[in-house]
C-alpha cells in the first residue's frame, strides 16, 4: 500500500497531539514496509522535500495571502482579524500540497498511490481538490476535533463547511474515539462511513523502569520542588477547552489539605498569560510553576516521571494523547470525562483495573476532589498507575492503531474497487 499523507503538522513544527500522532502512525507505516509520502507545512525555514527516517516529506514553500484574502472573504474570516494570516497559510499549503501531487507526482512523474489520508480541516482544502480531479483514487478524511467541538458550539461557519464538504467527499470517515463518533452523527456526518481507530503511546519510550532516579531529582531540582513536596502536573494547549483555569481555580482547595504541593503546567497558548493571573488573584503563584517553552520529550517524560498525579481536566476531548502517556508512565490520571470525552474510553474509574479519576473538568470543585482522592492513598495511586500500564499495552500501542487503521484502508480500496 502507497499512502499520501496530508497533515497540518509534523516534525519539526509540532503544536499538539495531531503531530504526535503523526510522526508515531508513519513511523510504524514505515516499520511495515508501506509507503508513505507526507504533505506538510513550510513556514519559510525548511527543506521543501526530504526523507525524514524514511518517509518522504514534502513541503511546499507558502506565499504569504494575507494582503489578498481581505479583498475576497466572507465577513465570518474578517472577524479572524490578525488570525486571518493562520487561514491563508493554511489554504496556501493546501492549495501548493494538492497542486505537486496532482501535476508533479501523479501526472508528470506517473507515481501511484493507493489512498490518501487529510487529517482535519487544515488538509481538507487538498482532499476535496484530490477527490475531485482523481475520483477514483480513495480519500480517508480523519477527523481528531471539529470546529464545532473546539469552539464550544459556535465557531466558524466557513471551517463548518469545510469539515461538511470532505466528510461528503471522502470514502471513508476516521475518528479517534466512539464519542468522537457520535458527535460526528449529531451534527450531520454519513454515518456509514465512519470509523473508529484510537490513538496510542510508545511504552517503550514512555517506561518508568528506563528513568533514573537521579534525573528526577535533578528536574525536581529545576522547579525547586523538594522530595518531600506532592506534585500535580498538566501538560498541554494552554486553551479553555483544556479545563487548565478549573486546575489553577482547585489549588486553593488542594492546598489546605496537601500544603506540600506543587502544580507544574507545562504547555503553551492564549490562556497563559490569565492563568498566571488567576494564580496570583488566588494567592497560590508560589505553588504553581509554568513553563511554556519548547520541550523536547525525553525531558517531558521526565515531567511525567516526578508527577504524583497528572490531571487533564478538559471540558471536551476527542481523545487526548497526554492521558495516555501519564498511564504508560505508571501515573494514575485524572481527567474530565463529561460531554464529549475521548478520556472516559480511556481510563478505567472502578474496580479492579480502576487506573484513574473521571471529574467533571468545568467544576474546580470536583477537580479538586479528584487530586485529593489520590494525594490521600499513596498506596492506591501506585496501583492506579501500574493498571493504567497494563490498559496501554493491552488496547493502545501504535502497532495497534496502525492495524485499525490499515483495515479501514482497506475497506476504502474495497470500496473504490
Amino acid at each position: 500500500m502507497r499512502i499520501a499523507f496530508f497533515v497540518w503538522e509534523f516534525y519539526p513544527k509540532l503544536v499538539g497531539g495531531l503531530g504526535t500522532y503523526a510522526i508515531e502512525i508513519t513511523r510504524k507505516f514505515i516499520e511495515l514496509g508501506i509507503d508513505v509520502t507526507v504533505f506538510t507545512l513550510n513556514p519559510g525555514d525548511l527543506q521543501t522535500h526530504e526523507l525524514w527516517k524514511g518517509v518522504f516529506v514534502h513541503r511546499p514553500k507558502i506565499i504569504d495571502l494575507s494582503n489578498v484574502f481581505p479583498l475576497i472573504v466572507t465577513d465570518d474570516l474578517r472577524r479572524w482579524g490578525t488570525n486571518l494570516k493562520m487561514f491563508c497559510d493554511i489554504f496556501s499549503y493546501n492549495h501548493l500540497a494538492a497542486s505537486k501531487f496532482i501535476n508533479e507526482l501523479i501526472m508528470k512523474e506517473n507515481e501511484h498511490y493507493d489512498i490518501v489520508a487529510v487529517h482535519d480541516w487544515m488538509s481538507a482544502i487538498a482532499g476535496l481538490v484530490i477527490k475531485k480531479e482523481i475520483p477514483a483514487l480513495p480519500v480517508a478524511f480523519h477527523v481528531h476535533s471539529t470546529e464545532q467541538q473546539r469552539s464550544g458550539g459556535v465557531g466558524s461557519e466557513v471551517i463548518k463547511h469545510f469539515e461538511r464538504s470532505i466528510a461528503e467527499s471522502a470514502d471513508k470517515i476516521v475518528t479517534v474515539s466512539f464519542a468522537m463518533r457520535d458527535h460526528l452523527n449529531s451534527i450531520g456526518f454519513p454515518n456509514d462511513k465512519i470509523r473508529v481507530s484510537w490513538n496510542g503511546c510508545d511504552p517503550r519510550k514512555y517506561n518508568p523502569e528506563t528513568v533514573k532516579p537521579s534525573a528526577i531529582e535533578e528536574i525536581k531540582r529545576k522547579y525547586n520542588i523538594s522530595s518531600k513536596e506532592k506534585v500535580v502536573f498538566f501538560i498541554g494547549r494552554l486553551v479553555w477547552i483544556k479545563g487548565v483555569q478549573n486546575l489553577v481555580q482547585a489549588m486553593p482547595s488542594v492546598l489546605r489539605d496537601f500544603p506540600e504541593t506543587k502544580l507544574v503546567i507545562l504547555g503553551k497558548g492564549g490562556s497563559y498569560d490569565d492563568l498566571v493571573q488567576l494564580a496570583r488573584r488566588l494567592s497560590v503563584e508560589k505553588q504553581i510553576r509554568f513553563r511554556s517553552d519548547f520541550i523536547p520529550e525525553d525531558e517531558r517524560i521526565l515531567h511525567y516521571a516526578m508527577a504524583d498525579v497528572c490531571v487533564f481536566p478538559s471540558i471536551s476531548e476527542p481523545f487526548g494523547i497526554v492521558s495516555l502517556e501519564a498511564m504508560s508512565m505508571e501515573k494514575p490520571v485524572i481527567v474530565g470525562a463529561r460531554g464529549l470525552s475521548g478520556f472516559r474510553e480511556q481510563v478505567t474509574s472502578s474496580g479492579q483495573e480502576q487506573c484513574g479519576i473521571h471529574i467533571n473538568g468545568e467544576d474546580f470543585n470536583d477537580v479538586a476532589w479528584g487530586i485529593k482522592e489520590v494525594l490521600k492513598d499513596p498506596d492506591r495511586a501506585r496501583t492506579w498507575g501500574k493498571n493504567g500500564r497494563k490498559r496501554v499495552l493491552h488496547y493502545f500501542t501504535w502497532d495497534n492503531v496502525v492495524q485499525n487503521t490499515l483495515e479501514i484502508y482497506e475497506e476504502a480500496l474495497g470500496k473504490s474497487i
